[in-house]
């Protein structure tokens, strides 16, 4: 999986507790547009369109595991796979992880992959998110 960008405002949501990851709702939402690291709620992002497998706000990521260990917290999230249905999704080549469940701000911005280049799946196509277990999606010192 491409490596993991902060956005700058997730420090301070955090900080805030405007976010909790253990419980809250996160999202991954796709975009063909690059992501800026001050960018801070969904509504800053061009997602793809809605339908054929893929619904606006993005699609859940579970969380697998939210613990610290010796004063390093980690986020773990399950494996996400996207099937196009019906007709095809994208181009994207971003992945965005967002918290869904606050509302003021509402859907903030956790972080975004690049994947180098532009994916469209086609209708009966899927990519899996391959979250990695053992470094986790993030992890906070």
């Amino acid at each position: 999986m491409a490596s993991f960008n902060k956005f700058n405002s997730f420090v301070e949501y955090l900080a805030e507790g405007v976010m909790n990851l253990q419980s809250d709702t996160l999202k991954i939402v796709l975009t063909d547009t690059a992501p800026v690291a001050t960018n801070t709620v969904r509504a800053n992002l061009t997602e793809v369109s809605n339908g054929n497998g893929y619904t606006t706000g993005g699609v859940a990521a579970a969380v697998s595991s939210s613990s610290q260990s010796s004063g390093t917290y980690k986020l773990v999230l399950a494996d996400t796979t996207i099937t196009a249905s019906g007709g095809s999704i994208g181009p994207f080549r971003y992945l965005v992880l967002v918290d869904d469940t606050p509302t003021s701000p509402a859907d903030p911005l956790i972080g975004w992959w690049d994947y180098g280049s532009s994916i469209t799946l086609a209708d009966g196509e899927s990519i899996t998110i391959d979250f990695d277990a053992t470094t986790g999606v993030l992890q906070v010192a």
